[in-house]
């Protein structure tokens, strides 16, 4: 069993910068093949894709609508996956959801219904 927990997230203005965190407990990002992903949902919008990882850190990946801003990385003795997220806009506005996998090395995962373990999100708010 994974248990993950997101916090930094926050209020901002539009332009501004936060980072997220995902650490787990359970099972940790150090002692298992956890792949990992970050998910969001707007108000009235259905979970879209943000970003995931492998688990060794390598083959970070970004969906287009938030390509060069957000950037995943992870650090697996520190059992943290990161989402550094620049040039904010009100439309980044979400619940922003951890989510992992157990899967071979260097697999990446973008679809949420992959995911077994999931986070309870935390609330990032872009004003403009």
């Amino acid at each position: 069993q994974v248990e993950l927990v997101e916090s930094g997230g926050g209020l901002v203005q539009a332009g501004g910068s936060l980072r997220l965190s995902c650490t787990a407990s359970g099972r940790t990002f150090s002692d298992t093949s956890l792949a990992v992903g970050w998910f969001r949902q707007a108000p009235g919008k259905e979970r879209e894709f943000v970003a995931a990882i492998d688990w060794t850190g390598g083959r970070p990946t970004t969906s287009e609508s938030v390509k060069e801003r957000f950037t995943i990385s992870r650090n697996n003795p520190k059992n943290t996956v990161t989402l550094r997220m620049n040039d904010l806009k009100p439309e980044d506005t979400a619940l922003y959801y951890c989510a992992a996998e157990q899967t071979a090395a260097w697999t990446v995962i973008t679809t949420q219904g992959e995911y077994t373990y999931w986070g309870h999100g935390t609330q990032v708010t872009v004003s403009s």
